[in-house]
């Protein structure tokens, strides 16, 4: 039980799981955050989606936030072939995963910002651009950590609950790829009953 009141999802018989529960709870504040992680994992980048939610999916897991290493992980796996096993790999051993040189880079990166922006230094920089990232990948890297930190935090610290069921963060996935994350939040507003 989340540890204010949120709105109830009918279809549930108990509130929305995870960070859809708080956005439904004040969709004012839903709004600009679900344009801002559409925006970072969806729009416009030389970085895949895919990979993208990799980054998130991985801060999400070195957060302990189980709802959202779930859904973005599941996001990643839709947009990456299906394959559970690589996001699997990416969130416990990335250095190890078959994914590019780059994107290992940026995910250190990605991890040291969790520990708190202070860990990043010159040298992560470097090993980053030496394998090809660009100053945008980089910047995107670091404001996806700084991003889903802040997202951990607030499921988390509201005490939402989240399913253990991966086929419901399979099918949340499917509607994401597709509609993007503020569809999905609109939706469960429009299902709430005032």
């Amino acid at each position: 039980m989340a540890w204010i009141e949120l709105p109830i999802a009918p279809e549930l018989g108990r509130e929305f799981p995870g960070i859809v529960g708080p956005m439904t709870f004040r969709p004012e504040t839903a709004a600009p955050l679900n344009e801002l992680v559409n925006i970072l994992l969806r729009g416009e980048s030389t970085l895949s989606p895919g990979e993208r939610e990799l980054i998130a999916t991985h801060v999400s897991w070195r957060n302990d936030c189980f709802f959202c290493q779930t859904i973005h992980g599941a996001v990643a796996a839709a947009q990456l072939n299906h394959d559970e096993e690589l996001v699997q790999q990416a969130k416990r051993d990335w250095l190890h995963a078959e994914i590019s040189p780059k994107l290992k880079a940026l995910l250190n990166i990605a991890g040291k910002v969790q520990q708190g922006g202070k860990y990043v230094g010159e040298e992560d920089i470097a090993a980053a651009r030496q394998l090809g990232a660009t100053d945008r990948e980089i910047h995107d890297t670091v404001l996806i950590a700084a991003v889903f930190c802040m997202c951990n935090r607030y499921v988390d610290g509201l005490g939402t609950w989240a399913p253990q069921d991966p086929d419901i963060y399979r099918a949340r996935a499917a509607q994401i790829v597709e509609h993007g994350y503020s569809a999905v939040t609109e939706t469960a507003a429009a299902q709430v009953v005032r």
